[in-house]
């Protein structure tokens, strides 16, 4: 399975959640630049229930609880349980007439970047297989059941789903959903929208043609989108901040950049692999701990692709042209460190091909960690990799980043 996970069916089945009273939100009239205006589905939807009462708010539509806009009382002035507003590229200006709380997540980064804020799991990600969830063990008050979470990935993502689950918001770019979800139109993004829920994610984890219209978030760029529709930019703020400081510590101590490694980001096909998936080191949120870490990216000058662009895949030959000095798996599954040598490292070091790779005549072969990554689980990447990669700098159990403040910072006693 990999990045992006729709050409395989998950593993996990689906649960229907059970609806229950919530907030609600539209898109905003003022559409971002690539995203066609939303059509009006058949029947009528939250929006004409808003324009019959007229109510527009702060420029955007205001939608929310059909009780409280059949009485036509609307307020924006800031105080407690009033509107407000998000912009979030592409979706544009999103209102919200009070905090949601049942929500979907694109993926493991969008679903991180709420568990980090104190929010409870999203009601479903599109594949629960890709949510790893191991990081979260040793943070005190941090615990995810991915048995409670729906996979909307079933042989597709369909719209009765998405009804039955009744979020109050979908953090899912909706450029993801007409590119990458087969059977998806504008027109079935538009329905769900005025009829659940906005769709106001924005796909940052890999690029895409399809994205160049709008811009990519960073992850904390992306988490502060979180933070603000959930009304929780002060916890925001403390993790920030810790971030900022547990990277420039381990930045303090890594070596100068000319004695820093170039790493080869790689998918096995198996875990007796003739095959790869080769990824490129990309701006985007899927590599930061890797930029973090200042490493460079073995697979420049070389005219391989990455996966993301072109869906192809590479034997061994150009591997041992390249013979990048380590290799990082992107795999199927998490791994502890000695499960994971018994099935990737050994394996290579045992094959006729393989075993002449530099990396893997070294033992220089690591698990790259997930592709998706919030806050908390790019703190878990960072560590990780620093110990993989510089091994003599930081010891193979050391904590890099202080678990009890991290808590404290996601259950909001900071």
């Amino acid at each position: 399975m990999h990045d992006d996970g729709i050409t395989t069916t998950a593993a996990v089945s689906a649960r229907t959640a059970t609806a229950a009273t919530g907030s609600r939100a539209s898109r905003s009239v003022v559409e971002s630049t690539g995203v066609p205006t939303m059509s009006s589905a058949n029947g009528p939807s939250r929006r004409d229930v808003v324009k019959g009462g007229g109510a527009i708010i702060g420029g955007g539509v205001l939608a929310g609880c059909l009780d409280d806009l059949s009485s036509g009382v609307v307020s924006n002035d800031g105080g407690e349980g009033d509107s407000y507003t998000v912009h979030i590229e592409p979706a544009g200006d999103v209102t919200f007439d009070s905090t949601p709380r049942r929500w979907v997540a694109e993926n493991a980064s969008w679903a991180d970047m709420g568990v980090a804020l104190g929010m409870d799991a999203p009601s479903a990600v599109v594949l629960t297989a890709e949510y790893r969830t191991w990081q979260y063990e040793d943070v005190p008050g941090v615990s995810v059941d991915t048995d409670e979470i729906t996979s909307l990935w079933q042989d597709g993502i369909s719209k009765e789903l998405l009804y039955d689950l009744d979020a109050d918001v979908h953090f899912i770019d909706p450029n993801y959903m007409t590119n990458l979800i087969p059977n998806w139109e504008q027109d079935d993004v538009d329905e769900i929208a005025e009829r659940v829920a906005p769709f106001c994610g924005n796909t940052s984890f890999s690029t895409y043609p399809w994205h160049e219209a709008y811009p990519y978030f960073g992850l904390y760029e992306a988490t502060e989108k979180v933070a603000q529709v959930f009304q929780r930019t002060d916890r925001f703020q403390a993790l920030s901040t810790f971030h900022d400081e547990v990277v420039a510590e381990i930045q303090e101590r890594l070596p100068p950049e000319s004695q820093r490694p170039d790493i080869a980001l790689l998918s096995p096909e198996s875990t007796d692999p003739d095959a790869f998936y080769p990824y490129r080191l990309g701006d985007t949120t899927a590599y930061k701990h890797w930029h973090d870490l200042g490493v460079g990216d073995a697979l420049d000058g070389s005219n391989l692709q990455s996966f993301t662009s072109n869906r192809g895949s590479i034997d061994y030959e150009p591997l041992l042209e390249i013979d990048p000095e380590i290799i990082c798996l992107y795999t199927d599954q998490y791994r502890p460190s000695e499960e994971f040598r018994d099935t990737y490292l050994d394996t290579l070091q045992e094959h006729d091909t393989a075993s002449q790779l530099r990396a893997v005549e070294n033992g220089e072969v690591y698990p790259a960690g997930a592709m998706y990554q919030g806050p908390i689980l790019h703190l878990a990447n960072l560590e990780r990799a620093a110990r993989q990669l510089y091994s003599e700098t930081f010891g193979e159990d050391e904590q890099l980043y202080d678990r009890e403040r991290l808590g404290a910072i996601v259950n909001g006693e900071t």
